[in-house]
């Protein structure tokens, strides 16, 4: 599998670590059914599983084929379910991984459609995947990796959305806890991925209030954040640097935390350090330019408060 093969949510590639299949031959929705049916049995899942992933893409429907067929959604979950037990002690196989991996791109599927996507979130399935982001620093093998990144291929196809109910629902549960993990200590792949869920939930305005409502919540996502750029001084990412430029950018509109970023913006963001890696982004050279000058506006207001 590529990488290009898992960045779907933020550019338009396949997210999933699941090849993506393109196809010019019309669509049998009869296989589609067989396969669908064939999920609920143990014996004929996997294939099943293999065969619709690979037409995710060329069946507009496949997500409410899938929500609305008797037990297709619970076979799947029960996947997920399945391989718990090799997240610790981290025995997760490449077989096990590839087969979730076909399960959470069908689930990222019915994500994805705006017919299905709030009786998603109303189920509390994604909810279901976030063992896999704990896995961070339980394996840093390729099978527990792939299975991180098409987690985040799900959330990052919510996000991509710009719904107000599915910021709604992330912001209730852990999602950008386990985001910074993944930032602070991920493959770069899964960092892009993961910073570009925390860049959506700021760019709401309801996220970008939750983040900046204590310090203890805006500093911990300013230390990641300053983290991030000084590894990207010494490792240059021009895809990662964007979205974390964003990220900056937008937490400069909230006036408080506009001065906190007065103290604690990374030098390597004032000088030339990445000129040359963004010397073809003309966009993100006008955000980290719009974000310096920002940042030499008037002062006005979020402090470190004394703890009580």
């Amino acid at each position: 599998m590529s990488s290009s093969q898992t960045l779907v949510a933020i550019g338009g590639n396949p997210s999933s670590g699941v090849p993506s299949v393109q196809s010019s031959q019309p669509v049998d929705h009869e296989k589609i059914y067989q396969w669908i049916i064939e999920l609920s049995s143990a014996d004929t899942r996997e294939n099943a599983l293999l065969e619709l992933s690979k037409k995710r893409e060329v069946v507009p429907d496949l997500a409410t084929m899938l929500w609305h067929s008797f037990g297709a959604i619970a076979a799947l979950l029960q996947e997920i379910i399945t391989v718990y037990p090799t997240i610790n002690p981290p025995t997760l196989t490449a077989h096990q991984s590839n087969r979730v991996c076909n399960a959470l791109a069908l689930l990222q599927c019915v994500a994805s459609h705006q017919e299905t996507r709030t009786a998603f979130l109303s189920a509390n399935i994604p909810l279901f995947l976030y063992p896999f982001l704990h896995t961070t620093s339980t394996s840093k093998t390729r099978p527990f990796e792939y299975l991180r990144l098409t987690s985040l291929g799900v959330i990052g196809a919510l996000v991509k959305t710009d719904e107000q109910q599915v910021i709604n629902f992330l912001l209730t549960t852990e999602i950008i806890p386990l985001c910074l993990r993944i930032m602070e200590s991920g493959s770069e792949l899964s960092k892009t991925v993961a910073t570009f869920i925390l860049q959506k939930i700021l760019l709401d305005e309801t996220g970008l209030s939750y983040i900046c409502q204590t310090y203890d919540r805006f500093s911990h996502v300013a230390m990641i954040l300053g983290k991030m750029v000084l590894s990207l001084a010494k490792e240059q990412s021009a895809r990662l640097l964007k979205h974390v430029i964003r990220c900056y950018l937008r937490l400069s509109d909230n006036p408080r935390a506009r001065e906190a970023l007065r103290q604690c913006l990374p030098d390597q963001l004032k000088d030339n350090t990445f000129a040359n890696c963004l010397k073809d982004d003309k966009s993100t050279r006008n955000w980290l330019t719009q974000l310096l000058k920002n940042l030499e506006q008037s002062p006005g207001g979020l402090t470190p408060q004394p703890q009580q």
